[in-house]
């Protein structure tokens, strides 16, 4: 075992309690933000004659060389260290010798982790946010082509009024849309640098907190060294941010899932996309969709498992904040592969128009539209609402969709029926008569599509 500190202790650690406080196993990962953070503190000390600017370019000079072994493959990261930080130390002092050891001249473990993570959330902002740029050109594509594919609308599960698939796949646009803007406002408040915060109260030598920052492509320092090392809430922020993508994902792929069943038909899934049955010949599985659906509890396990650790913990550093990591990566990766599988699920699927269009006459969409018609000839709504729900139960009973009655039915309900009725209840005009901002017709369908198109353009 490798440790950054034991000349206090009297005997060396015991080795299952080094196995259980080491955090390398998952800490690795960090290497290019506790590299990149090195290099910048490094600079900092060169610059304030806290060490010398020869020793600070040999300690530069060798943590690039360490960082381009490691992304080549020439270094290997071993376990016998406790954490990242510690092995990127010693390497470092292995490979320069005693300059090595003035890396950590102002600097403790506490401001370098906190660093490291805001590094890393920072970086994973901007990845998780191309990802939903994507995923939203892959949406706005299939609204472009359905503006005038006309599908049952939905509530309660029960078919409700006629809208679009464009209409349908635009609501999924602007939940992610707000999920991207999440994430940026995310990284615009972690966008502090904790770096010369120390342990938890500064340090005594002439940092220059502001420079170091801005090296590092932070806004500013952090305002108070305390909560510099023992601030986590970017991360549960972080966290939520993708708990509600997932969120997002989960209700898409539930109704990718509906959509996909026999009893639905409104889409077929690309084969790419799907699995059989070990048993049933026949089957074509949706897995995709539904291990998107299932991960999300993921998901949402990791912000559970960060407020948990952080809600008793007092100031400043505990060692329980080291659970944030796995917590966080998982989320990450998780977060991010469901997004890149079901964005190339989306651009493969294919949409059944003409079972969508069938679906939503035969489930009385219209009907609304038929008790507006009622109230266009004088008749109050709540009279009108009532008459159509009589109707509806005679179409029911005579297994008819509204549009295919004859004009004596309408009139035995109500004299007030006419010829018009057919193009007043005819799917195309319910939905076309629809222009208000945000609703499914055509016309107003371009319009959002168009907006929708610039965002994307200018994002």
């Amino acid at each position: 075992m490798a440790q950054l500190w034991g000349g206090r202790f009297t005997k060396k650690t015991d080795q299952e309690v080094f196995d259980f406080n080491a955090s390398i196993r998952f800490d690795q990962r960090l290497y290019r933000e506790d590299i990149t953070g090195s290099m910048a503190h490094a600079d900092m000390l060169g610059k304030q004659g806290i060490i010398s600017g020869e020793e600070a370019v040999h300690l530069r000079e060798g943590l690039s060389q360490i960082l381009a072994d490691l992304e080549s493959g020439a270094l290997e990261i071993t376990e016998e260290y406790e954490d990242i930080h510690s092995f990127v130390e010693a390497e470092l002092i292995r490979r320069i010798g005693d300059t090595g050891k003035k890396l950590h001249t102002g600097r403790s473990r506490n401001d370098q982790v906190a660093l490291d993570m805001r590094l890393y959330v920072r970086r994973e902002c901007g990845a998780m946010d191309e990802a939903l740029k994507h995923l939203l050109e892959t949406l706005l594509a299939i609204m472009e082509e359905h503006t005038e594919t006309v599908m049952p609308g939905f509530t309660h599960l029960q078919k409700a009024q006629p809208v679009t698939l464009a209409h349908h796949i635009g609501a999924y646009f602007e939940m992610f849309r707000r999920d991207r803007q999440r994430l940026r406002d995310t990284g615009k408040r972690l966008n502090e640098c904790p770096l010369g915060a120390g342990a938890l109260a500064g340090t005594t030598y002439p940092l220059d907190r502001g420079y170091a920052a801005s090296l590092l492509g932070f806004d500013r320092p952090t305002r108070n060294s305390m909560d510099s090392v023992s601030d986590r809430d970017y991360l549960i922020e972080f966290l939520g941010d993708l708990s509600l993508i997932m969120l997002h994902l989960s209700r898409f792929s539930e109704e990718i899932i509906l959509w996909n069943s026999d009893e639905y038909r409104f889409l077929e899934l690309d084969d790419g996309f799907s699995t059989g049955s070990s048993i049933m010949p026949q089957k074509k599985n949706p897995d995709i969709a539904e291990l998107v659906r299932g991960k999300t509890g993921r998901v949402y396990g990791a912000l559970i498992t960060v407020l948990t650790a952080m809600k008793g913990i007092p100031l400043a550093y505990d060692k329980d904040m080291q659970e944030d990591k796995e917590a966080v990566f998982d989320a990450a990766d998780t977060c991010r592969d469901c997004i890149t599988l079901f964005d190339a699920m989306m651009a493969s699927v294919a949409f059944r128009t003409d079972v969508m269009e069938k679906s939503a006459a035969r489930g009385f969409t219209n009907a609304t539209d038929a008790a507006d018609y009622l109230v266009g000839k004088g008749i109050p709504f709540r009279d009108a609402h009532r008459i159509i729900g009589q109707l509806v139960l005679y179409c029911i009973g005579q297994g008819k969709a509204i549009g295919e009655l004859s004009l004596p039915e309408f009139r035995a309900l109500c004299p007030a029926f006419d010829e018009d009725i057919y193009e007043a209840v005819s799917l195309k005009s319910c939905v076309e008569k629809r222009l208000t901002c945000g609703a499914p017709a055509p016309a107003a369908m371009k319009q959002s599509i168009a907006e929708a198109r610039q965002y994307l353009n200018e994002s």
